[in-house]
């Protein structure tokens, strides 16, 4: 444990010195805590190649690689999912350098999480699941990516609040931590029963007013899916409208980015750098606002219209909304 010690306490010292008074008692229990190292042997190392044909090969890559959690004895680690959505398998290696394959079980793509089962038993044991329900501001916590104790980090709970991605993507409860750990793609956070609590996501520079962080996914969002999941690979829920335009809130506007190829959107003829103003004559004014006028219109395959400003002018597009898990191309395997 030597290591580990000298890797949190590294940490530790780097912290503000408001952040230290916070993290420190923590810290300290994890260094007495001689099953926490064993209990980090849950972390693996997730490498996963996707086709250059898939959907998202383009903006997520061909390429991906991150960490996932063991959580059963038969294999079953749950990971981020945008790290193996349309994989066409994946690579698990564990701490002790073990590799195994994996199949892709599942991807949630309303929670963002995502679940593999490994082709055999992993010699590791599984890491309990607890719950983030508790992690209030100020929360001590524990960062951990693939690599055991030295990939370990101390960190804090610093909001807990929504979070809009620009991917068609809200978080109402997304946990942010600080100092940002540098492996944060599938990153486990572990409560302060060293349980489970949340899978990482995202650095962010606002954790919490201007501070650099990171952002995860409470481990909640899993048992209410976790059984579609397993049987059929996506939540068995009506799907929510997709109408496969990222959008960015800049400077109070909502404004149009990248557009998925031959998604709803782009057959629409919305543009780069359009500002979307209404929804079915509904004005939105922000992302989260948007997102949830959106998707109280009804399930995927309704036509909605959307009120553009385009250099100056104002038009109405009308818009057929799709099923995203229709559009990307999650059945491909080796």
């Amino acid at each position: 444990m030597s290591g580990g010690k000298n890797r949190l306490l590294g940490v530790l010292r780097a912290l503000p010195a408001a952040l230290v008074l916070l993290t420190g008692a923590a810290v300290i229990a994890a260094e007495r805590d001689e099953e926490l190292a064993h209990r980090l042997e849950a972390v693996v190392h997730v490498h996963a190649e996707v086709p250059p044909e898939a959907r998202t090969a383009a903006y997520l890559g061909t390429t991906r690689d991150g960490s996932g959690v063991v959580i059963d004895n038969a294999g079953l680690i749950v990971t981020i999912g945008y790290l193996i959505t349309e994989a066409m398998g994946a690579e698990i290696t564990t701490a002790d350098g073990k590799v195994s394959r994996a199949d892709v079980v599942g991807v949630d793509l309303v929670s963002g999480l995502g679940l593999l089962r490994a082709a055999e038993a992993l010699p590791v044991k599984p890491m309990p699941i607890g719950t983030a329900q508790e992690l209030a501001e100020k929360t001590p916590v524990v960062v951990a990516s693939s690599g055991g104790i030295e990939a370990a980090q101390a960190a804090i709970v610093v909001s807990r609040r929504a979070f809009a991605g620009y991917w068609e993507y809200l978080l109402d409860d997304a946990i942010f931590t600080a100092p940002p750990h540098p492996a944060w793609s599938g990153a486990a956070l572990l409560a302060p029963d060293g349980r489970l609590a949340g899978i990482g996501s995202l650095i962010v520079g606002d954790a919490k007013a201007g501070l650099p962080g990171n952002m995860f996914v409470p481990i909640d969002h899993l048992r209410p899916v976790m059984g579609d999941l397993l049987a059929l690979g996506r939540p068995s829920t009506p799907p929510r409208p997709w109408l496969g335009v990222n959008v960015q809130e800049l400077d109070g506007k909502l404004v149009v980015g990248r557009l998925a190829l031959d998604g709803p959107g782009d057959r629409a003829d919305i543009r780069r750098g359009d500002r979307v103003t209404a929804l079915d004559g509904i004005p939105v004014h922000d992302l989260a606002d948007f997102y949830r006028t959106l998707w109280r219109r009804g399930e995927a395959g309704i036509t909605v219209r959307l009120s553009l400003a385009r250099q100056g002018e104002e038009r109405n597009v009308e818009v057929r909304i799709l099923d995203r898990y229709r559009y990307l191309r999650l059945e491909t395997t080796y």
